[in-house]
């Protein structure tokens, strides 16, 4: 495998993971579009591109709305990976109109600026209270003191999720992301499958208690919806409740471990926040540009598609890198610098078009109420110890973060 260092696209290579930004200028370098062989893919490192693709319709997330796995040319799944796949695959991220239409229409009642907004005296209250701890004990893991805990909290209380039962929600998540890395391994397939029949038990057991029993809560929500006709089936509602638990709270997590790892390896930054709180809503937008959580979001060519003179033929994978895309220069002023007051930051870490993070008003929410928190009773924090990148290239993160107050 190549290094790092030759600026050469490799998502095994640790080198790589560590820092993939140099290599991604090599392919932008290269063109619009490469092929890549590894992953039988098309890579998409511009953002324009990204960005257009994305709202691209000949584009989809699925291709079982239109075509069977042969008529696409592919290989359907292994019959032992079929409980990962049902999960996923009824989820509204992997589906597309209509049935993606019907199932967000009634997810986003739940994400509308109003409820959103009532949920913010929450998320603040949280973030301080874990911050407090934090502080108290002179320091600690950010990851599992205080980036975990907020969101996982957070889209539990949305969902309904009993406090007893919210350590089983992380183990469970990051079992089945495993899955949305490039060519998983068998063991990691092994253990995807293992979380979604335990988490699709766990959720049918919840949806038949707020069946007996509703509460103010998404889950009870999406039960009166279908009891009430709107075809949401019982898998639709344990996938969309997989999702929102899923994608409520990964993005955050690594948000914020790796804005706040960035934030310390460019002090004078650092310096400039602590002295003007009022950076913070720039500041999120900038770290989320900077060291973008999700990396690669992958598209079907659902019908023949051409990119800079490039024909695309249908069947194909297109992979949107929006780690490239947040730092093309065409787009982002020295896209290389942190820079917490950038003033036009049209990052595309939250996606774009319909499959647009629905979650994103809440994840903005989450992460003001951490850096707040932090900022303000924490001002000395401290990285203790260099952090171990996490292997996973396409969800970009840290095995944990020590901090210490100096």
């Amino acid at each position: 495998m190549a290094a790092a260092a030759d600026h050469v696209f490799d998502p095994w290579d640790p080198a790589f993971v560590a820092d993939p930004y140099p290599a991604y200028a090599g392919l932008r370098a290269r063109g619009r579009v490469i092929r890549y062989e590894p992953s039988d893919q098309w890579l998409v490192p511009h953002h324009a591109d990204v960005s257009a693709l994305l709202r691209d319709r000949r584009l989809g997330r699925t291709y079982l709305h239109r075509f069977t796995h042969e008529e696409f040319g592919r290989t359907p799944p292994p019959p032992g990976h079929e409980p990962f796949h049902t999960l996923n695959d009824h989820g509204m991220l992997d589906l597309e109109p209509p049935d993606h239409t019907r199932i967000r229409r009634l997810v986003a009642k739940a994400f509308t600026p109003r409820t959103v907004q009532r949920l913010r005296p929450y998320v603040h209250a949280l973030a301080d209270e874990l911050v407090a701890a934090l502080v108290g004990n002179g320091g600690g893991d950010l990851l599992t003191d205080v980036a975990e805990p907020l969101p996982v909290a957070v889209i539990a209380e949305l969902l309904g999720i009993p406090v007893a039962d919210r350590p089983l929600l992380r183990p469970w998540s990051a079992d089945i992301c495993g899955m949305y890395e490039l060519n998983p391994s068998e063991e990691a397939a092994a253990r995807a499958v293992r979380a979604s029949v335990e988490f699709s038990g766990y959720l049918r057991e919840l949806i038949a208690a707020r069946r007996a029993e509703p509460g103010e809560d998404l889950v009870s929500a999406l039960i009166a919806a279908h009891d009430e006709g709107d075809r949401l089936t019982e898998q639709e509602l344990v996938s969309t409740a997989v999702l929102l638990l899923n994608a409520g709270h990964e993005a955050t997590v690594n948000a914020t471990v790796n804005g706040w790892y960035a934030l310390f390896r460019h002090p004078g930054q650092l310096a400039a926040l602590r002295a003007d709180h009022s950076l913070v809503p720039s500041a999120i937008e900038e770290l989320l540009r900077y060291d973008t959580p999700l990396q690669l979001f992958e598209r079907w060519v659902l019908d023949d598609i051409e990119i800079g003179g490039t024909t695309i033929p249908r069947g194909a994978e297109v992979a949107l890198l929006f780690g490239s895309a947040n730092h093309d220069p065409a787009v982002f002023a020295d896209p290389g610098r942190l820079d917490l007051a950038r003033a036009e930051n049209p990052h595309i870490s939250f996606g774009a078009g319909i499959h647009y993070c629905v979650g994103a008003p809440l994840a903005r929410i989450e992460l003001a109420a951490s850096l707040t928190a932090l900022l303000e009773r924490a001002p000395t924090l401290a990285l203790a110890a260099e952090p171990e990148r996490r292997p996973n290239f396409v969800m970009r993160g840290l095995r944990g973060l020590r901090v210490e107050l100096r």
